[in-house]
C-alpha cells in the first residue's frame, strides 16, 4: 500500500532549554535531496538539552530505528520500506580536511548536529535524517533492542575493536551500566579476559551473567591495586562519568596500557605523569560511529546474543520516560 503523508504528526519537544517535554504537532514537510524520513519504531531515552549549541524549540532523540516511508529526489542508497537507524552520527560534509582522508566520523563541519541536537531527533511519529548518517538494520531483530546499540553500542564497539590489544588480553570494564554493560559483552565475545569493575558488591551476579570472567568491587583504588596483582589490564574501558576515581584507575594498566574514557565528564582527569612516561600508557577517547560502524554494531550483537537491557514507554508518555532515563535498568525506550 503507498504511503499517504499525513498533514501533520506527533512529536514531543522541548520549547526552552531547562524545560519540560511538550507535545507538539509537526507539519509534513517532504524530504529535500539527502535526506529521507523514517516512521519512528524505537528511540533511546537519553538527555539532550546540555549541548550548548542546540536551539530550541527541539525535539530531541538520537539512537532511532525506523522505516523510510519517503526518500529526497536522486536518493540511490535507501527505498521505501528500507528497516534503518540513526545514531549519533550526523553524516559528513565531504570536504573538510577530516573528510578527505575518509574519517568521516570527525567531520569539523557536522560538530554538533546530531539528532535531538542539531536536527530533530526521534521523538517523534517521523523523523527526517541524512542519508549517508544511515545504518541498514535488519528486519529480524527487535527495534527496541537495536535502538540502544547504535550509540552506547557502537561506541563500546568500536573503542574495543580498535585498541591495540591481542586477545586474550585483560580488559577492565569499568561502571555497569548503560554503556558499561554492553561493554561486558563486548569484550567476552571479543574473546578478551573480560574483568567487571563496580564501586559496589551488588552488581557481581549481572557482571558475570553479561560474561565477565572476573568482578572486582570496591575504591578505584582498591580496583586498581586488584589488577595489578592479576597482571595489569591491556585496556581499562571507562563508562562511567567519575573523574576523581578514573585519574586513581590509571595505575591499574600494565605496560603499553590503554586508558579509554567514553562518557562525558563534569570535569578534567588528573594524569599520573610518571607513571605514564615509565609504563608507555596512553589515554584515549573514542566517539560513537558511522552509519557502517552502527551496522557492524548491530550484526555483531545479533551474531553472538548480544543484549541492551531496556525498559519501554510509549511516545505519548516521553515525559516521563525522560525523568526515568537515568533509573531505567539500563535504557529507556520510545515505542510507538
Amino acid at each position: 500500500m503507498a504511503f499517504t503523508p499525513p498533514q501533520t504528526y506527533t512529536a514531543y519537544a522541548f520549547l526552552e532549554r531547562g524545560g519540560p517535554l511538550r507535545e507538539i504537532q509537526v507539519p509534513w514537510k517532504n524530504p529535500e535531496p539527502g535526506r529521507v524520513v523514517v516512521r519512528v519504531l524505537a528511540d533511546q531515552v537519553t538527555k539532550d538539552q546540555w549541548f550548548p549549541t542546540t536551539v530550541f524549540p527541539r525535539v530531541p532523540g538520537h539512537e532511532i530505528i525506523g522505516d523510510v516511508v519517503a526518500i529526497g529526489q536522486g536518493e540511490t542508497t535507501w527505498k521505501v520500506g528500507d528497516r534503518v537507524g540513526a545514531g549519533w552520527f550526523a553524516g559528513y560534509c565531504k570536504t573538510c580536511d577530516r573528510c578527505r582522508k575518509g574519517d568521516f566520523v570527525t567531520c569539523r563541519t557536522m560538530v554538533g548536529q546530531a539528532n535531538g541536537v542539531g536536527t530533530d531527533g526521534g521523538y517523534a511519529e517521523y523523523a527526517t535524517v541524512r542519508s549517508e548518517s544511515l545504518a541498514k538494520i535488519p528486519t529480524d531483530i527487535d527495534p527496541v533492542e537495536a535502538a540502544p546499540l547504535l550509540c552506547a553500542g557502537v561506541t563500546c564497539f568500536n573503542a574495543l575493536r580498535n585498541m591495540h590489544a591481542p586477545i586474550p588480553s585483560l580488559v577492565a570494564i569499568q561502571g555497569i551500566g548503560g554503556l558499561g554493560h554492553l561493554a561486558i559483552q563486548f569484550s567476552h565475545r571479543m574473546g578478551f579476559r573480560t574483568v567487571a569493575l563496580s564501586s559496589t558488591a551488588d552488581k557481581k551476579e549481572l557482571a558475570m551473567e553479561l560474561g565477565a570472567d572476573d568482578f572486582i568491587s570496591g575504591s578505584a583504588a582498591e580496583q586498581a591495586t586488584a589488577l595489578k596483582a592479576m597482571g595489569g589490564a591491556h585496556v581499562i574501558l571507562c563508562t562511567a562519568p567519575d573523574p576523581e576515581g578514573m585519574s586513581t584507575l590509571i595505575d591499574g594498566l600494565t605496560f603499553d596500557g590503554q586508558f579509554v574514557v567514553l562518557p562525558l565528564v563534569p570535569k578534567a582527569i588528573s594524569v599520573p605523569i610518571l607513571t605514564m612516561l615509565s609504563q608507555r600508557l596512553s589515554i584515549r577517547g573514542w566517539p560513537y560511529g558511522t552509519g557502517m560502524d552502527c551496522e557492524d554494531t548491530v550484526n555483531f550483537s545479533k551474531l553472538h546474543g548480544i543484549k541492551a537491557m531496556v525498559k519501554t514507554f510509549p511516545l505519548n508518555k516521553s515525559d516521563e520516560a525522560y525523568e526515568h532515563r537515568s533509573t531505567a535498568r539500563f535504557r529507556a525506550v520510545i515505542i510507538p
